[in-house]
């Protein structure tokens, strides 16, 4: 074994340890809703050693890193047998992606991949691309992974090597290591992203939440979040489509938005979590927002605060794509209270924010709507400081 490969491995172990390890510190807070940490609860860097390189020193005395990973984020979330589990978008530096099996024995930090990446079957039609997990565990008793599959367009150009088509594709699993794939979702719509399966059924059918889309990038004539039924999850048929989440003019979601992690049930209403996507002159800003729809009406929204719940702070503005706070994962603990929040930022990184579901309720119930006009917003603006003022002169 030479010098060169005993040193380098020897600091890649050490490297390792140090960031998985690691225990994360809750930053201060000013809004009340939910707890930031300091670190990144998944990296590039937590990926193990014996993935990045050959531990062979005949075969790589240079210790050269054989398959590079350049980012992990994009996580779905759940909570099985005691430990917190994210199947993470890990991106190669070839650019695929693939999902992998990270737990945690406490949600915020020590987080460790499963030796083995998660094996996805393909369909007769393969993959090119597979990210973005959705994790629901279904009353059918089955745990469903919703991720977007994505392949070249066989319309485009050969001048043009961008242009694809993306599609939800389906898995269902008992353990998370063995897989069953099943059809991709087939909707109305050209394209979809972002799609999560309700966990109830819905007059004995399954639910899903959609995001109908003109093509790969552009959402175009499709409205927002979508909502359909279908009779048969092993063959998954939505025939038509309503829009739940609208996407309106001059607000965080105007260009685009999507379904996040499953809804989760409370006394009042169903929790949603998505993501708003609008556009400006250095490019898209992706930002999560919540919102709650009726106990027996699905499509029908109750409570929407204004604006986002979370954005990118810091470190997570800057990374593959900036400017980007992005969640499909959540996890409420057994204790039916305390919610973990993951999201990723800048397409890089995976972070935690960890609040309850008292504080949530009182957010999503409790925070003013988005009046669409500079002038409303002024109104309830005027509306909380004569609120303030009159408190203030009642108890001096």
């Amino acid at each position: 074994m030479s010098e060169i490969f005993s040193r380098r491995l020897a600091q890649a172990e050490k490297n390792y340890l140090q960031i998985t390890g690691r225990s994360n510190v809750a930053v201060e807070n000013s809004n009340g809703i939910y707890q930031r940490y300091k670190y990144p609860v998944l990296t590039a860097q937590h990926t193990p050693v014996f993935w990045r390189y050959d531990l062979d020193p005949q075969t790589n005395p240079y210790f050269i890193e054989r398959f590079g990973i350049n980012a992990v984020f994009n996580a779905g979330a759940i909570k099985y047998n005691g430990k917190y589990l994210l199947v993470a978008r890990v991106e190669g530096l070839d650019r695929k992606s693939f999902f992998a099996v990270a737990e945690s024995p406490n949600g915020i930090d020590n987080f460790t991949f499963w030796d083995y990446p998660l094996l996805m079957p393909e369909t007769e039609v393969p993959d090119t691309n597979v990210y973005d997990m959705r994790l629901v565990k279904h009353e059918d008793g089955w745990i469903y992974g919703l991720f977007c599959t994505e392949r070249r367009d066989p319309n485009a150009a050969d001048s043009d090597q961008s242009a694809a088509i993306a599609q939800c594709g389906i898995a269902r699993t008992k353990d998370l290591v063995e897989w069953d794939r099943l059809p991709d979702l087939k909707t109305p719509s050209a394209q979809q992203r972002n799609v999560v399966l309700h966990p109830e059924f819905v007059n004995g059918k399954y639910a899903f939440y959609t995001r109908p889309q003109d093509s790969f990038i552009d959402a175009g004539e499709g409205g927002g979040i979508g909502f359909g039924l279908a009779e048969d999850i092993t063959n998954a048929v939505i025939n038509e489509e309503s829009i739940v989440d609208r996407r309106i003019y001059h607000t965080i979601y105007e260009l685009k938005n999507g379904a996040g992690a499953q809804p989760i049930k409370t006394a009042y209403g169903w929790l949603h979590q998505a993501h708003g996507v609008r556009n400006t002159a250095a490019g898209l800003r992706y930002t999560i927002y919540v919102y709650m729809t009726d106990l027996h009406d699905l499509t029908k929204v109750i409570y929407k605060p204004a604006g986002y719940l979370i954005a990118p702070q810091g470190e997570e503005y800057v990374g593959d794509v900036s400017n980007v706070a992005f969640s499909n994962g959540w996890i409420l603990d057994d204790d039916g209270e305390t919610l973990f929040i993951y999201y990723a930022s800048s397409d890089t990184r995976m972070h935690v924010a960890t609040t309850t579901i008292a504080q949530m309720l009182d957010y999503v119930m409790n925070n003013p709507p988005d009046g669409l006009r500079s002038s409303t917003s002024v109104n309830t603006l005027v509306g909380i400081i004569k609120k303030n003022k009159a408190y203030q002169e009642a108890v001096l």
